[in-house]
């Protein structure tokens, strides 16, 4: 299992920004995280007092740049930040996330990618009932330093 100190150092979101705790396995095409950040009270994408189930898709978008920070670390190559630039057949099926008891889990898979951009779907669950599914994109960047 990777934990919450090596997924800092992988992607460009910090502190509570980064949504993810631990990795629980994952390979070239695949991978799979758990979270426990979303009954807390300062969550910072909460409002009103609620972390809305639409804030899953940022979780699914996290998800991907976790995977690619694997990936790039895994094969000696710098890591690439990524700017999300598309949602695609996003279903939510519940309201709210905030009230749930247990961790969230993701498992997001490659579509396609090239040098350029990548495509991931994504299933977000709690407790084995399916929260949020869809399929993302994001165009990637330069290098972190």
């Amino acid at each position: 299992m990777i934990g919450r100190a090596d997924i800092l150092a992988l992607v460009p979101h910090q502190g509570a920004m980064c949504l993810w705790d631990e990795v629980i396995e994952w390979d070239a095409d695949r991978i799979h995280l758990r979270a426990h950040n979303h009954r807390d009270p300062t969550h910072p994408l909460r409002s009103n007092d609620r972390l809305r189930a639409i804030h899953l898709c940022e979780y699914g978008a996290q998800a991907m740049a976790v995977h690619g920070g694997l990936r790039a670390r895994t094969s000696g190559d710098a890591v690439k930040a990524g700017v999300l630039v598309a949602l695609r057949d996003v279903q939510l099926h519940v309201a709210r996330i905030d009230d749930l008891a247990g961790a969230l889990e993701c498992e997001a898979q490659v579509l396609a990618e090239s040098e350029a951009s990548q495509q991931y779907a994504f299933r977000i669950y709690h407790a084995g009932e399916l929260l949020a599914e869809g399929r993302a994109a994001v165009m990637l960047q330069q290098p972190l330093m």
